[in-house]
This record gives structure tokens, C-alpha cells and sequence, in this order.
């Protein structure tokens, strides 16, 4: 009996390590703190991760076990690029990027396979005349959930009258399928354009939103949807019913044919936040098919508020994830962000162009407020002796009719001083739960730790993650997911750069 006993013990502590596994990459130590990258993903067998320092871009390619097999130069790029992003597939990924040569901004394709050389010649998507050196991007690339479509965009806003948007559809071969110009009127002095996406027929989506002012909430907005093979573009005023809107964020639901519209709201100009609002269109009969405002209730707020009263519960909170489900049903996470200084203290109402975490800001011609730098090493970015905290993510459930099917807080508290590279959270979707990865202080160490949220909207608060090597500081909302369970993070040992590898 004891030899069972013994042998069932063993099985189940195998059982348990199996189940998490953490593997870190020797730094390089000629990847320093100042070298931008991008998580590209899995491709061929191989983790590939851009890294690039100045005008030196290479590509790491690192085994399973996230040794570094070979580190290949970027030969084919010019000498400037003014930004650099990914598009993965499971045998090769494209490299989108900019670079200007006199006057001509060039917005380019490179399709690289898993041992990152590239397959052919670079693909020029589009390319814009200016009379000045641009620093900024002016091309935005989008693509389809299936990856079978992706799309190259430019805003032209240099008239407050008219915005010129010019879009050019490829399919996954980079072959054109279609190219557009739209002329979008814009009324008001202060209207702008929100955040676009693509479904997977190749529709562009998204809002013109107005306000009173240039930091003001938003008083209307109008869906608009570019459909492929015309060139007609439809506009639907959204029912906002006297309350004022913040951020908007579009997801496309390409299973149910839907295009979600949300963002958080108050009933007065500049006000507190008072709840969530919510638009749901179907894309085939081109109508609402729901709208609603919740309004936070007193439990709730009470939950999430932190280190606010209960009336500004939310006025910290940026909308981070939204994640369609099969059923017409959706979740929404938004999480707190805030800085405090010697200067002041900066919040919702200072990030006049959204969300602080945006990992893909849209960028206007001319206009941009995001010039080229990966955002993952801020250091002192607004003042000197800025405190950056993260707090709590509340997360929302609702059903197709967009009803509210539960709420919940994912209690945390984060901060860091002159950098916000090691708060936040990242994201893991493994079907029957989602993880919430994140830094918690520990005896004056940054662990990674882990709570799950079940589809009934229950709270698991999991241990410290095991096998944490000391001296590895994670920068969680800088990882990607590159299977089921398992995930890739950028991390800093003793100020270099490296990553690891986790199995859930």
C-alpha cells in the first residue's frame, strides 16, 4: 500500500510540474535595455523575436528551449526605417515597415520564413509624397482574424473640413485585391477618427467621433463601414442618449457577423465615469442590433475603486481586451493606470489620444500624436519622478443582446518608479479559463503571478508561479501567446534583455 502510495505522489508532483514549466534565454549582451523588439511568435518550429538598436535590426532565432540557434541581419532594409511590425503565420511571417527616401514615404512587405531570410523581394503596398522628413508613421497596417486578408491605411487630416483615408486590401499572398480613397467629411472643428479593424471578407470598420472641445469627451459618434468591391461607404449615427463617451474601441465578431462598438461613458461633460456603454451591429442586415448603457452599481464600484472614492471608482480605468465568444456573448477588461508626481498626477483626462497601454495606436498623416518608439521602456516620461501604478482589471460579461451576465475584479496593486515596463498584465485565453498574468511585490521581489476567471465569471487566485530564477524581472503585457498554454515574455537580467518561455 505504501508503494501505491508512494508511486500516485510522485505522479501527481509530475502531473503538477509538467503543467508549468518556465525557460529563460541567456541574455545577449548585445541586446541592452535601449533595444526595441517585437515578440514575433512561433514560426516553423522556431521562436523568432525582432530586435533592433539604431539602425541595426536583426532577427533572434531561439529552439523550444530558448537557446539562441542563430541571429540573422536584416540586410534587405534600408539604413532608416521609421517602424517595424509582424504579422505571423505557421510557416513564415511578414515584416511590415517605413522608410522614406527623399521625398517618398514607402510603406513595404517583407515575407521572412522560420529561419528569418527572407522569401523574394520586398512588396511596396503603397508609397506618399511629402515636402518634409517624416518621423512619425503615416501607414497603419490591419488584418483580418483569419490573416486571410490585410489592409494598408493613411489619414490624410490636414483639412479640418475632410479627412482623406486611402486604403489598399491584399489578400494573404500579398496580392492586391482593391484600392480605395475615401473622403470623409468631418462638421465639426473637433471630430476624429477612431480605431479601425478589418472582418474576414475584407470590410473596413470604423468611427467618427465629435466633441466640444480638443480634450473633451464625445458627444456623437457615427459608425462607418468601408465593404469590399464598393466604394460606397455606409455612416449609422449611434444612439448615445445624452451621455458623453470616452475611448472607443472597435472588435470585429466574425463567427456571429458582428461589429462591437464599446467604450466607457458619463452623463456630463469631463464627468465621472457612470458605466459602460455598448453597441452591437449586425454587418449582414447593416442595423443596430443592440445598445445599451449599464451603470456601475455600488457593490461593484466598491470593488474596483482602489485607492479612489466610491464616485470615481472608474475614472482610472482604460478598456484593454475584448474577447467575442461564439454565442454572440462577449468580455470586456479594462484596467487602472495612473501616474503620480512631483509635478502632478496624470490620468484619463491627460491621455487626450487613448489608453496609455494602446499596443497599436492609430496614427494621423501630418497630425500623429505617436511618434516611432516601442513603448515598452518609458523611462521618465513625463517628469522627473514619476510614479507609475497599475491597479485592479474589472471584468465584464455580456450576453448577444448586450446584457450585463456578470461582473468581476481581478484584485492587484502595482507600481514602479520612472518606468511602467514591469506593471501591467498580459492576457491568456486557454478555452476553459482566462489568466491574468502579472508582477506582485513579494519581499521586495517582482514575482509573476497568476489569477484565472472561469467562463461563470469565477475568481481563481493562484499561487506565485514556480521555477522563478531569481534576478529575472517580467514584463508581462509585453509577452505573447504562441500556443494553447503556453506564452513568451520579455524579461531583464541585470540590465539585459532576454526572454522565457511559460507552460501553463
Amino acid at each position: 500500500m505504501k508503494k501505491w502510495l508512494v508511486v500516485l505522489l510522485l505522479t501527481a508532483v509530475a502531473g503538477v510540474a509538467k503543467a508549468q514549466k518556465v525557460v529563460y534565454s541567456e541574455p545577449d549582451r548585445a541586446d541592452v535595455r535601449q533595444t526595441n523588439f517585437e515578440i514575433i511568435g512561433k514560426v516553423a518550429g522556431n521562436i523568432l523575436i525582432y530586435k533592433g538598436l539604431r539602425d541595426s535590426h536583426h532577427i533572434s532565432l531561439y529552439d523550444l528551449d530558448m537557446k539562441q540557434v542563430e541571429k540573422v541581419k536584416l540586410d534587405f532594409l534600408p539604413e532608416r526605417i521609421i517602424n517595424a511590425d509582424f504579422l505571423a503565420y505557421p510557416d513564415f511571417t511578414y515584416m511590415f515597415y517605413q522608410y522614406q527616401k527623399k521625398n517618398i514615404v514607402y510603406s513595404m512587405a517583407a515575407k521572412i520564413n522560420g529561419q528569418a531570410r527572407i522569401v523574394g523581394e520586398p512588396i511596396t503596398m503603397d508609397t506618399t509624397a511629402l515636402n518634409f522628413w517624416a518621423s512619425n508613421k503615416i501607414y497603419n497596417v490591419i488584418y483580418s482574424e483569419d490573416k486571410q486578408k490585410i489592409a494598408v491605411f493613411k489619414v490624410n487630416s490636414k483639412s479640418d473640413k475632410t479627412h482623406i483615408v486611402t486604403t489598399a486590401l491584399f489578400d494573404k499572398d500579398m496580392q492586391l485585391i482593391e484600392k480605395h480613397v475615401m473622403n470623409i467629411d468631418m462638421p465639426e472643428r473637433n471630430d476624429f477618427l477612431t480605431e479601425f479593424g478589418i472582418d474576414n471578407d475584407g470590410a473596413i470598420v470604423f468611427t467618427r467621433a465629435a466633441r466640444a472641445s480638443f480634450n473633451d469627451n464625445i458627444q456623437k459618434a457615427t459608425l462607418m463601414v468601408k465593404n469590399r468591391g464598393t466604394d460606397k461607404l455606409n455612416e449609422a449615427e449611434l444612439a448615445l442618449n445624452n451621455i458623453y463617451l470616452d475611448e472607443i474601441k472597435i472588435k470585429v465578431d466574425n463567427f456571429n457577423k458582428n461589429y462591437l462598438i464599446t467604450s466607457f461613458y458619463s452623463k456630463a461633460r469631463n464627468g465621472n465615469i457612470d458605466g459602460l456603454y455598448t453597441t452591437v451591429w449586425d454587418a449582414p442586415s447593416a442595423r443596430i442590433k443592440a445598445t445599451k448603457a449599464i451603470v456601475f452599481g455600488e457593490d461593484l464600484r466598491n470593488e474596483a475603486k482602489g485607492q479612489n472614492s466610491m464616485r470615481t471608482a472608474f475614472n482610472d480605468y482604460f478598456l484593454n481586451n475584448i474577447i467575442v465568444r461564439k454565442d454572440g456573448g462577449f468580455l470586456v477588461a479594462a484596467e487602472s493606470f495612473y501616474t503620480t508626481g512631483r509635478s502632478g498626477s496624470f490620468n484619463r483626462m491627460d491621455y487626450l489620444w487613448g489608453s496609455p497601454f494602446m499596443m497599436r495606436p492609430m496614427d494621423y498623416y501630418m497630425f500623429s500624436p505617436y511618434s516611432f518608439s516601442y513603448p515598452w521602456w518609458r523611462w521618465n516620461s513625463f517628469n522627473q519622478l514619476t510614479r507609475y501604478h497599475a491597479q485592479n482589471v474589472a471584468v465584464f460579461s455580456f450576453d448577444s443582446s448586450a446584457n450585463v451576465s456578470w461582473t468581476n475584479v481581478v484584485n492587484k496593486q502595482q507600481y514602479d518608479d520612472e518606468t511602467d515596463a514591469f506593471i501591467g498584465y498580459q492576457l491568456v485565453n486557454t478555452g476553459d479559463q482566462l489568466h491574468f498574468l502579472f508582477n506582485q511585490q513579494e519581499k521586495r521581489m517582482q514575482l509573476l503571478s497568476s489569477q484565472s476567471i472561469t467562463p461563470s465569471g469565477e475568481i481563481n487566485r493562484n499561487p506565485t508561479l514556480r521555477n522563478l530564477d531569481k534576478g529575472y524581472d517580467f514584463m508581462p503585457r509585453y509577452g505573447k501567446q504562441v500556443g494553447s498554454r503556453q506564452i513568451i515574455f520579455p524579461c531583464m537580467y541585470r540590465n539585459y534583455l532576454c526572454f522565457a518561455r511559460l507552460d501553463l
